[in-house]
Formats: C-alpha cells, sequence, structure tokens
C-alpha cells in the first residue's frame, strides 16, 4: 500500500476593514464592499475580523445585537451565496442572558457551517460582559475548502486551547481579531500580532488566518484605543505568508497552502 501526499491550498481574501462602533448600516456597506472585492479576486474564502457589525466592547451592543440565525448571520449567508464564496465572520450574538462574541463560517452555498463563542471575554472590559463561550465547544468542520477551525482572537492567547485545536485536526485556523492598543504603541503593536499567530501556527501544525480591524474603542476601559491592521497570514510552520497594511483598509488576497493529508492507494 503505497501512502501519498495531498498538497492543496486555498485562496483566502483577509478583509480587514474599517468598523465604526454602532454604525450598522455603514459597517454593512463595508462588509458588502469587501465581499464584492474578494469574488472579483477570485477568492475561494473572505475572512473578517472580530464583532465588525456593532464593534467589539461596544455596550450599545446589547441592544443592537441580533440573533443566530437573525438579520446579521442572514446577510452573510445571502452575500456567500451570491458570490460563490465561503465567508468567515465576527459578529455579536443575541442570546438568552445576554450576549456573546461570536464568529460563523458560511459556505458558498450560504449555509452556516460553523459557530463559535469566545471563550476568554475579558469580562473587565465590558459592562454587563459578553457571555463565555465554553472551551469544550472548540471545533472543526469539514468544508469543500479543507477542515476548518475556529478561534476568536483572545481564545488564541491560552495553550490550551492551541492543545485542543491541534487534536481536532483542522487543515486551517481562522482566528477574527480586535487587535487594539493606545495609539503610541502603533506599529509596534502589529509586531506582537504577527508573533502571535506565528506561535499559534507552530502550537497547532496548521496555517493561521487573522485578520484585524481599523478603527477605535469608544466605550468602556479602552476608550480610546485603536485598531490599526496589520492582519497576519501564517503558514503551519508559523512563518509569514502576508501582513495587512497599517491603518489602511485592504483585501488582501493570499494563497494559503493547507496541512497535507495522507491518502492511501
Amino acid at each position: 500500500m503505497k501512502v501519498r501526499r495531498i498538497s492543496r491550498s486555498v485562496t483566502v481574501a483577509v478583509c480587514q476593514i474599517r468598523c465604526v462602533d454602532s454604525d450598522v448600516e455603514g459597517n454593512i456597506a463595508r462588509i458588502t464592499k469587501a465581499v464584492e472585492e474578494a469574488a472579483a479576486e477570485g477568492a475561494q474564502m473572505a475572512a473578517f475580523p472580530e464583532t465588525v457589525f456593532i464593534g467589539w466592547v461596544n455596550t450599545a451592543a446589547h441592544k443592537l445585537a441580533e440573533p443566530i440565525p437573525g438579520k446579521f448571520s442572514d446577510i452573510v449567508c445571502r452575500l456567500a451565496k451570491k458570490h460563490n464564496i465561503m465567508i468567515s465572520i465576527g459578529l455579536t450574538e443575541k442570546a438568552d442572558g445576554g450576549i456573546y462574541d461570536s464568529m460563523i463560517v458560511v459556505g458558498a452555498d450560504g449555509g452556516i457551517l460553523l459557530k463559535h463563542r469566545k471563550i476568554n471575554t475579558m469580562p473587565e472590559l465590558m459592562t454587563p460582559p459578553y457571555l463565555q463561550g465554553k472551551k469544550e465547544d472548540l471545533s472543526a468542520v469539514d468544508t469543500p475548502l479543507g477542515r476548518i477551525g475556529a478561534m476568536i482572537c483572545a481564545d488564541s492567547f491560552i495553550d490550551e486551547h492551541h492543545e485542543i485545536m491541534r487534536s481536532l485536526r483542522p487543515d486551517i485556523l481562522l482566528i477574527p481579531y480586535g487587535w487594539a492598543a493606545d495609539k503610541s504603541e502603533w506599529p509596534g503593536h502589529g509586531k506582537k500580532l504577527e508573533e502571535t499567530v506565528s506561535r499559534i501556527a507552530r502550537n497547532v501544525g496548521v496555517p493561521v488566518v487573522g485578520p484585524n480591524l481599523l478603527g477605535g474603542i469608544t466605550c468602556g476601559p479602552w476608550k480610546g484605543k485603536t485598531y490599526e491592521g496589520h492582519s497576519v497570514v501564517a503558514d503551519s510552520s508559523g512563518a509569514i505568508l502576508a501582513l495587512g497594511k497599517g491603518n489602511e483598509e485592504q483585501v488582501l488576497i493570499v494563497d494559503v497552502p493547507l496541512s497535507s493529508r495522507a491518502e492511501k492507494k
């Protein structure tokens, strides 16, 4: 019996867009434009940052959030189907008892393939805080583009989450970020994101796509901190494949080699 290694890749559009707190219609317009550009450039997947409909640690999210399925996820599903493209996106989910910082992966047919709720929610930054997801619910899903795993921003800071994800054997890991710091800390803070994504890729042993926001935090203890892009894509060894521009909206097209699998013949 021979074992043949299968090498595959997926063309990902890293959608580094501006999110304005509570500007739902404006944020939807920016999401729509980025998906249209990604599809026009031949991407198979469009990957967006964290909480792009409403804004991260935005207290107004308690009024503006929608359930999943619901208004925001339905918009994503329609965009995916219209443009025949998979979409990964962070959004705020209304649920019994509060809201979750969530993400979904939507197939090119418009169906939701995966939903993840953020586990490491940093509750000191939001009042009332986001509800907390469970580490036991970390998951990966088989799709036509490969097996996809998902975490959100600060989830990726925890080594135990890396170990769980590694055991799930994804081909690619999607991590939407809301990577923020004081204005004076940029562009150096972007280098820290680069180092973080590289380390996760090495630990899990898969390529990682880490799109980051543009914009600023308008509420709570981190009011005034900014997101300034520097989205990161790393291969399974942790080598950097692509970097987003600093403080500039961008749809970055990257051919990402997936983790190889063995096929017996």
